[in-house]
């Protein structure tokens, strides 16, 4: 299965979501794809086990807990394959930095030099 195909389904990308924060048990994966999707126990089980099968999961059992983590590596070949369209999305990105940091720039709190006055004010120590 190609990682598109993995990655192409909504319940699987949310399980990766849920494991990039840390590792889980089978059952809080479960109990959060279940609320979350509506689906049975036996269906959560059979993402899990694409997602492993496919490499992008790893488990390891704790008594008679199975622990699932992300696992990175098909994830690096996903990052190098988008790499070649990176080009279209990053002015875009480096666009919009600029403009929010322009944005806190304006809404910053008047600076004026201390020798400045703001309309209607008089210099400390002037005379009228």
């Amino acid at each position: 299965m190609h990682a598109f195909d993995v990655l192409g389904d909504p319940v699987r990308r949310r399980i990766l979501e849920l494991l990039a924060d840390g590792e889980r048990s089978s059952g809080e994966v479960s109990g959060v794809i279940r609320e979350e999707f509506g689906i049975s126990q036996p269906a959560v089980s059979q993402h899990l086990k694409v997602l492993r099968d496919t490499g992008f999961a790893v488990v390891r059992a704790e008594g008679t807990r199975r622990l699932y983590a992300v696992d990175s590596t098909p994830l690096r070949e996903v990052d190098a394959w988008l790499d070649r369209f990176r080009r279209f999305w990053t002015p875009h990105l480096d666009a919009l930095a600029t403009e929010i940091a322009r944005g806190k720039r304006a809404r910053r709190p008047d600076r004026r030099a201390p020798d400045e006055q703001s309309p209607g004010q008089e210099a400390a120590g002037s005379q009228p």
